[in-house]
């Protein structure tokens, strides 16, 4: 029983925010009426934000908004506001900018203290209840702000305007070009801070980064330099072999808490399985390595079998928390569901069978979790490969077919005794963005393997978010879908990462109507986002009165920046329709960010992939013949799987023909099964056998 009424929360439809809907603050959706409420009030904002499976969200609702006293402190002091940065985006990314000027760091749950007019003067990330871990306490924070607004409200508002003018400032376009000279920067960093031991690039935590392994992957395709496709290889192998990958139901956790990626944070993310999925197809492509399509496979069926909504879109997430009994579903640790003691397994699988699933996956009496920032894990044990299948067999005097028998049996029979657990929390918002980028990973899945399940999924998320988050009538697209209501008006990562799906997804498909739908989505989000006078695309649309100034961001961390992905659609319109205005686009923006890219050019790898597009990869790729010929599939088929950097794959038909009149000026017989291989509007002979296109790629 919830022994506290519920609070204004109640109301949402955000599971984040639902979650805190009986705490004793009296929370506050971000809305018209709350921040119109803060300044009938006069008090300041205390603006949280964070989303529903984050860990140290979690710890902060334990230790301060469900203590009573601290929620009468806030409540006296505060107008109280959740939001949903997955719901909210735009706010989200604003609010991030300002914590990490203020404090030279970012993370969330992210705590920011506003005036009534939605200017900052405090930002901090967790705030303990009381001072700890070198953190000012909740209870300080309050009575110190408290005292402030009371005594010396001035002084507060000046503050706030001092750091809001540092913020808002309109950057102007640079007076420089990029070169060459940044593509070689990026890999001369990476290979300074690569962990050759272990995979992945710094020490202590380790992220899955997939915007730079696909930067390496682009570059390796030019240079050829072996360094970047080694350190592509190992890494990911080193993923695969970690405890941030889940060996009974697959997908990858969002990151490990130590530097052998052995003991993961444990929260399962869309947009994680998507681009991770994808490189894994792409190494595949290049290597011929079967542990890397293995792993994109066992990525995408989690997926399938998890995050799928019944009408086709994909869920969000996968809590890092999860109930340590069915039965007190409120009760909760880090990783619960996923953590095993070495006596549990004996149990369940039997002496023998034990033995080797033990070794195998590096289970001992003590625990193996080597890292345990709460200290909650004990003597339990994550599940990873401390030893390949030759090596168990060796050790217990069997054939490798025989031990892999005996893991794969063993692994059927803990799956089933795990599935018997409570399950972590899933979020079920449905979001544009990470939508599109899961379409492009099941295509290229599709693409790579030719299994028609992975078409099947995206061809029914295409067609949700055209169906249910795309209104034609009123040129609109949304970002997100909660329990089936469609909310707030999409911003450039939606429209960049649906654009490139609808694209991604005619190499397959090869529809005229997604065609020109993501022209027109192209053409629309230049009209809202692109910075005519000075290049480059603002993150949000302009006319929302609750932004306080607009972004540009082009920094590629967990996801790609929304103008990376914009830059490389353009790139990728101005080869299939060969206007010059995608180009322009293009080549403003890059000019518009050229400096801060040179600065540090390591932490925008997915921006500079769409530049070494422009500049070395504008390739469009003509295919004739009839789509139903099986000679014509396998020229399809062979051209799919191959990894190009930038690909751009178009039908010779009465349709594309309409659309793309250019083509008659090319395609000699459309009839015949032929590639044309097409550069700055020339193009090769057209090829007939599939041996002849190694010669046309080389």
């Amino acid at each position: 029983m919830r022994k506290n009424k519920p609070n204004s929360l109640i109301k949402e439809k955000s599971p984040y925010l639902l979650q805190h809907a009986y705490n004793p603050v009296d929370w506050h959706a971000w809305n018209d009426d709350t921040l119109a409420l803060a300044k009938e009030l006069d008090k300041p904002i205390f603006l949280s934000i964070g989303y529903s499976t984050c860990y140290w969200c979690h710890v902060m609702e334990r230790e301060c908004f469900e203590d009573e006293g601290i929620a009468k402190m806030m409540n006296d002091t505060f107008v109280n506001v959740k939001v949903d940065r997955e719901e909210r985006p735009d706010l989200d990314r604003v609010y991030m900018t300002i914590l990490q000027s203020i404090t030279g760091a970012g993370g969330w749950p992210m705590s920011l203290f506003l005036t009534p007019d939605l200017k900052p003067f405090y930002a901090a990330t967790y705030i303990p209840p009381k001072a700890k871990y070198g953190r000012s306490g909740m209870e300080d924070v309050i009575a110190q702000i408290d005292r402030l607004w009371k005594s010396d409200k001035d002084k507060v508002l000046d503050s706030s305007l001092k750091i809001f003018a540092t913020l808002y400032n309109n950057e102007e376009a640079s007076d420089s070009v990029l070169d060459d000279s940044v593509f070689e920067k990026v890999i001369e960093q990476a290979d300074r801070i690569f962990d050759y031991d272990n995979g992945g690039f710094g020490g202590g935590n380790k992220f899955p980064r997939p915007a730079l392994i696909e930067f390496l992957l682009t570059h390796y395709y030019r240079t050829k330099d072996k360094r970047a496709l080694d350190m592509v290889t190992f890494t990911l192998k080193k993923m695969c072999d970690g405890g941030i990958f889940d060996n009974l139901d697959y997908g990858f956790h969002r990151y490990s808490v130590d530097e052998q990626w052995r003991v993961p944070h444990f929260e399962k993310m869309l947009y994680d399985q998507a681009q991770i999925a994808s490189v894994m197809f792409d190494v595949f492509s290049i290597t011929g390595k079967r542990i890397f399509l293995d792993a994109g496979e066992k990525t995408l069926e989690y997926v399938k079998n998890f995050l799928v909504d019944k009408d086709g879109g994909f869920y969000s997430a996968e809590d890092a928390e999860s109930a340590v009994s069915p039965d007190t579903p409120d009760v909760k640790e880090e990783g619960f569901f996923y953590l095993w003691e070495k006596s549990e397994l004996d149990r369940i699988l039997g002496a023998e069978k034990s033995k080797v699933f033990c070794h195998h996956f590096g289970v001992l009496h003590k625990g193996n979790t080597i890292n345990d920032p709460h200290e909650i894990f004990g003597t339990r044990n994550v599940l990873y490969r401390a030893a390949d299948i030759f090596d168990t067999a060796k050790k217990f005097e069997m054939t490798p077919e025989r031990a892999e028998e005996i893991i794969d049996e063993s692994a059927a029979l803990v799956k089933a005794a795990r599935d018997k657990r409570a399950r972590p929390f899933l979020d079920k918002k449905i979001i544009t963005s990470w939508n599109a980028l899961m379409i492009s990973a099941f295509v290229k899945g599709y693409s790579v393997t030719g299994k028609h399940e992975y078409k099947t999924l995206a061809v029914r998320a295409v067609s949700y978010l055209i169906y249910n988050l795309y209104n034609e009538k009123e040129n609109k697209l949304f970002h997100v879908s909660i329990g089936g209501e469609v909310k707030h008006e999409a911003d450039l990562t939606d429209y960049a990462f649906v654009i490139k799906a609808l694209l991604d997804f005619h190499n397959t498909s090869f529809s005229g109507k997604l065609l020109k739908l993501a022209r027109k989505l192209f053409d629309d989000a230049a009209e809202k986002f692109y910075d005519k006078e000075n290049g480059g695309f603002f993150d949000s649309p302009a006319g929302r009165k609750d932004i306080i100034f607009r972004t540009k961001d082009i920094y590629d961390g967990a996801e790609p920046s929304g103008n990376s992905i914009m830059t490389d659609n353009a790139v990728r319109l101005y080869v299939i329709f060969k206007d010059d205005g995608f180009r322009d686009i293009a080549e403003k923006s890059f000019n518009f960010f050229a400096d801060k890219i040179r600065d540090v050019p390591f932490s925008f790898p997915r921006m500079l992939c769409s530049y070494y597009n422009l500049k070395y990869f504008t390739t469009g790729i003509i295919l004739t013949g009839d789509l139903r010929d099986k000679s014509f599939s396998e020229l399809h088929e062979a051209v799919s799987k191959r990894f190009l950097p930038l690909k751009c794959l178009i039908h010779y038909d009465n349709v594309s023909v309409k659309i793309l009149p250019y083509l008659k000026d090319i395609v000699r017989n459309g009839d015949d099964n032929g590639v044309y291989v097409c550069e700055n509007f020339t193009c090769r002979l057209p090829v007939s056998k599939i041996e002849e296109l190694e010669n046309v790629f080389k």
